[in-house]
């Protein structure tokens, strides 16, 4: 069995890489960042230097590929964002079909499509459209936003003995850990027996507030950290710094704003096939504290 994943060197993509490499597929790693592959190449994967927009380079080393595992990663120089999703994705698209591709999954998102002016929410939405025209078998995973985000919040916690996001303190989140994520693409990447093309929630094992989540840290570090809100303004600015367009600051914007609307996506109802196993004390104890204890 030969599968290809796409934007392997994100969490998402190297947790479906390692699960595929270690069932013995041939599996063939895309990314613009080989030398962070290093270690999956050793294991026996092919990597190459292809990123997720290159449609000559995408369908050459997908030949013969019986899965494709997509993700679309954000670009924050990107004139329009919304643009690169669908530049992307009909790249992706294209792949399938030159060389029948029999299974994609697609890592979408929680309400994927639900309406306009959601950011990549919307985006998304447009994404899994373009997949389903191939006519292949396609199963878009929508999962909830990644516990890995506080990865980023490390020096903040460190510094400050806080986190900084831009959710109100009551609003519940469904957090849901990468591994998670990758764990469930991998599986249906690896099964040929399933048909069709659907789509499937995935919500980790409860949503919590910010309050939650930092009254749990603060227990495990045994020191207090504190949520607290930060205005959507001010994470365009940090976006500014770091080189986003106007567009992508925007687009952004408006994710954060949907994510944060109690009546809105996340208020999506829990079902069971929605359920993933990692809790955030075991993501806190497995990725987080180490990186707190030593930075």
């Amino acid at each position: 069995m030969k599968i290809a994943i796409a934007a392997a060197s994100g969490n998402v993509g190297r947790r479906t890489a390692e699960k595929v490499i270690q069932a013995g597929a041939e599996t063939i790693l895309l990314t613009r960042q080989p030398k962070k592959l290093a270690d999956l190449a050793a294991q026996g994967a092919t990597v190459k230097p292809i990123g997720s927009d290159d449609t000559q380079g995408l369908i050459e080393v997908t030949q013969d590929a019986d899965a494709l595992f997509w993700l679309t990663p954000p670009k924050l120089d990107a004139p329009s964002l919304r643009d690169w999703y669908i530049q992307t994705a009909t790249t992706g698209a294209k792949a399938v079909r030159e060389n029948g591709i029999k299974r994609v999954v697609n890592i979408s998102g929680l309400g994927a499509g639900a309406k306009a002016d959601l950011g990549t929410v919307t985006f998304v939405g447009t994404v899994e459209l373009i997949f389903n025209q191939t006519l292949s078998n396609v199963l878009h995973l929508r999962p909830g936003y990644f516990m890995e985000n506080f990865l980023g919040q490390v020096k903040f916690i460190q510094q400050d003995n806080a986190v900084y996001f831009p959710y109100a303190s009551d609003h519940d989140i469904p957090w849901i850990s990468t591994d998670d994520i990758g764990d469930e693409a991998a599986k249906y990447l690896l099964d040929d027996c399933w048909a069709g093309q659907w789509t499937r929630n995935l919500m980790g094992p409860e949503n919590l507030t910010l309050p939650e989540t930092t009254a749990i840290l603060s227990r495990m570090l045994d020191r207090p950290v504190e949520y607290v809100q930060v205005t959507i303004e001010s994470i365009q600015q940090q976006l500014a710094l770091t080189g986003a367009t106007p567009n992508v600051q925007q687009e952004l914007g408006n994710l954060f704003r949907a994510l944060g609307d109690r009546d809105g996506i996340y208020a999506t109802a829990r079902t069971p096939e929605a359920v993933t196993s990692t809790t955030f004390e075991q993501f806190v104890t497995h990725k987080l504290l180490s990186k707190i204890k030593y930075c």
